[in-house]
C-alpha cells in the first residue's frame, strides 16, 4: 500500500512509496513508469515524512514531464488485435480450452485463442508472446555466421536496455522487442552479435553491425530511438 498519493495535472493518481534508509544523507526521488506508475522516495532516518512530501512538490514539474512522456499501459481483452513478431493477431478467449492455440492465417494476420480462466487472459497472452519471441530470436541469431552465436541466451523484461552481451558470451534481450517491427528486432540482435568481436562501440564495431545486418541498419536504429518507449505500452 502506498504512503501518499500524487495527483497529476491530468487527474491521474500516482501512488507514492516512502522508504527510510539508515546512512542516507539526502532525500532521493525516483518516478517509475513501468511496470507500475509509482513514485519512490527514500529519506534519511531522521528526516520527517512531511519534508519528503515537500521535496516531491518542489519537483512537481519534473515528475509531470516524466509521466506525461511515458506511454500509458493499454489493457487487452478478447476481441482485440495486437501486433507482435510481424503479425497482426486477433485475441480470442475460450474458457473450455486448457491450452492456447495460435492460428497463422498468412504472413500478416493470425489468431490466438487463449484458454483458461478469463482472469488469467492477459498473463497467458504475455507468456505466449514471450515464448514465441524466444523462438524467433534463436532463428534470427542462427542467420548469422556460427562464430557470432552466443553461448547462452537470456530473455528479460528490462526497462532501459534492449539487449546486452557479457564477456562470458551470454546475451540478454528484452522480450518487448516482440512488439517492434521484425527488422528493428533484427537490428538489436545483430548489434549484440557484433559485440562478440568488438566489446565497444568503436567504428569497427558499427562496421561489423552493418555487415551482419545489411542494408537499412540506420533506418532500424532510428526507429528504435524514436519509438522504443511504445514497446512498453502492454502488460
Amino acid at each position: 500500500m502506498s504512503d501518499y498519493e500524487f495527483v497529476l495535472s491530468s487527474g491521474e493518481v500516482v501512488p507514492v512509496v516512502i522508504t527510510t534508509r539508515r546512512g542516507l544523507r539526502n532525500i532521493t526521488l525516483r518516478p517509475k513508469t513501468r511496470p507500475a506508475r509509482e513514485i519512490h522516495i527514500s529519506k534519511p532516518w531522521l528526516t520527517p515524512t512531511s519534508a519528503a512530501i515537500r521535496f516531491l512538490e518542489q519537483k512537481r514539474k519534473w515528475c509531470e514531464r516524466i509521466f506525461d512522456s511515458a506511454p500509458q499501459k493499454m489493457p487487452i481483452k478478447p476481441g482485440d488485435y495486437i501486433e507482435f513478431l510481424g503479425r497482426k493477431v486477433q485475441l480470442l478467449h475460450d474458457a473450455g480450452r486448457r491450452a492456447n492455440e495460435f492460428i497463422i492465417k498468412d504472413q500478416i494476420y493470425g489468431t490466438l485463442i487463449v484458454g483458461g480462466d478469463i482472469g488469467m487472459f492477459e498473463r497467458r497472452v504475455r507468456d505466449f508472446i514471450r515464448a514465441q519471441f524466444l523462438v524467433v530470436l534463436k532463428q534470427m541469431i542462427h542467420t548469422a555466421p556460427k562464430e557470432f552465436w552466443p553461448r547462452r541466451i537470456a530473455v528479460r523484461d528490462t526497462s532501459s536496455r534492449w539487449g546486452s552481451c557479457s564477456s562470458s558470451g551470454t546475451m540478454s534481450f528484452s522480450w518487448r522487442l516482440a512488439f517492434a517491427p521484425t527488422e528493428v528486432m533484427r537490428y538489436v540482435v545483430m548489434h549484440e552479435l557484433a559485440h562478440q568481436k568488438h566489446m565497444d562501440h568503436s567504428p569497427a564495431f558499427w562496421q561489423q553491425v552493418s555487415v551482419l545486418y545489411g542494408f537499412g541498419v540506420e533506418r532500424a536504429k532510428r526507429w528504435l530511438n524514436v519509438h522504443g518507449a511504445e514497446l512498453h505500452k502492454f502488460f
